[in-house]
This record gives C-alpha cells, sequence and structure tokens, in this order.
C-alpha cells in the first residue's frame, strides 16, 4: 500500500534523496518519505524547490511496481486530488488558473527495479520571491484552507488509483487536462503549436513546416 510505512523529517535535505537511499537499501515498495522543510529540495532540470516550514506537501514515495506511464500518471493523481480544479503542463507541471501550484519528479534505477516519485504541493505559501509571483500559487492563495495532513491523504489514494490504472486509461485521462493543447509554445530549438501527446507520453507539436514531437526539455508558453 503506497504511504506505508512513513519516515517523517522535521528537516532533510531532499526528500527524494532520503527515499532513493532507502530504496537502494531494500524499502518496501510504497515507502513514503515527508517532511516539513527542505534545504536542498529540488525539481525537474535541477531547479531548487523552496518552501515555508510546515507550507508545503514535501513527499517522496518508493515504488518497486511501475510502467512507463508513472509520470503521466502521477500527474493525474495529482490534479485529481486538489480540491481545484488544476491541468497539467507538460512534462509534470500542475496548475491552478494559469500559476504553477504542484510538481512532481521521478528519478530511479530501472536495472535495480525501484523508482522514486517526489511530489511537492504549494499548500499555506503566502508569499512567493519576486521571481515567481507571476508564475506560482498555492492553494490558499486560491482561497482554500486545507492542512497538509488532509491533502497528502488524498494524495496518497488517488496515487493508489492511478498507478495502477491502464496505459490508455492514464493518456486518455491526461489529455482531459492539458494546459498546453492549442497553445504556442516554445523551446531551444524552435516553436509552434502544442497538439498533445503521443502514446508514448511526447509532447507533440505542429510547427509550419510539420509536427515534431518532444520528448525531453523545457517548453514555455508564448503569450
Amino acid at each position: 500500500m503506497i504511504g506505508r510505512p512513513r519516515v517523517h523529517h522535521r528537516c532533510t535535505d531532499s526528500t527524494n534523496e532520503r527515499a532513493r537511499r532507502l530504496a537502494s537499501g531494500g524499502a518496501p515498495h510504497g515507502t513514503l518519505v515527508t517532511a516539513d522543510e527542505q534545504t536542498a529540495g529540488r525539481g525537474r532540470q535541477g531547479r531548487a524547490w523552496i518552501a515555508p516550514p510546515g507550507s508545503a506537501v514535501l513527499m517522496s514515495v518508493v515504488l518497486r511496481r511501475f510502467g512507463e506511464m508513472l509520470p503521466l500518471a502521477a500527474g493525474v493523481a495529482v490534479c485529481e486530488a486538489l480540491p481545484v480544479p488544476a491541468l497539467v503542463k507538460w512534462p509534470n507541471d500542475v496548475w491552478v488558473e494559469g500559476r504553477k501550484v504542484a510538481g512532481v519528479l521521478v528519478e530511479g534505477r530501472p536495472l535495480e527495479e525501484w523508482a522514486v516519485l517526489g511530489i511537492g504541493v504549494n499548500v499555506g505559501v503566502s508569499e512567493f520571491p519576486a521571481e515567481l509571483r507571476e508564475s506560482a500559487t498555492s492553494l490558499r492563495r486560491e482561497g482554500l484552507d486545507i492542512g497538509n495532513e488532509e491533502l497528502l491523504g488524498s494524495l496518497l489514494v488517488s496515487l493508489e488509483r492511478w498507478l495502477g490504472r491502464s496505459a490508455g486509461e492514464v493518456l486518455a485521462a491526461w489529455r482531459s487536462i492539458d494546459a498546453l493543447r492549442g497553445e504556442t509554445v516554445h523551446w531551444a530549438a524552435g516553436s509552434g503549436q502544442a497538439a498533445g501527446i503521443n502514446n508514448a507520453g511526447a509532447l507533440l507539436v505542429d510547427t509550419g513546416s510539420g509536427q515534431v514531437a518532444l520528448d525531453a526539455g523545457e517548453v514555455h508558453l508564448l503569450r
């Protein structure tokens, strides 16, 4: 069962790092690591994940049973668990009203048959650094009053449900909450109109000269 056993830290470097160590040491499927505060939390592309103590759900789960749809299924599960309509921005940022409220980070060693799924949700954050004020939000800023433990419980239930779904179900659900479809996006090598994802989870983009599939990297909205 996802969420048991649970290891909680008042303060740690990174829940993903702690979960990776536990996984390497043989921790069972579903082992949960949580923290009130992280000193070296990170998201995709090595970015720092910073939140005041107690203001966010910071969690990582050791998984020994998972498939290729894991990152997509996790994004769907987070959207379902939030008490407000949410969309997912490829590959796995979760948006509320056009701003990032949560992120997903998957790390692992497939040859050793384990993965670590990290999720961070801004719950009670009231202020963000100047560079994030237009792009980030929290459940509190959206007018919602919910405790970290209550939201964590909803996340675990949703993850248990979605990580066991078929690829077809995950793809259909993800496509129904795609924040980028129809939007103009750009990336390091070009720009175009987002056209959903293919069955492997790559982002499809229509350019002036055809359609390309992006399976890694960053994309940004042009507005």
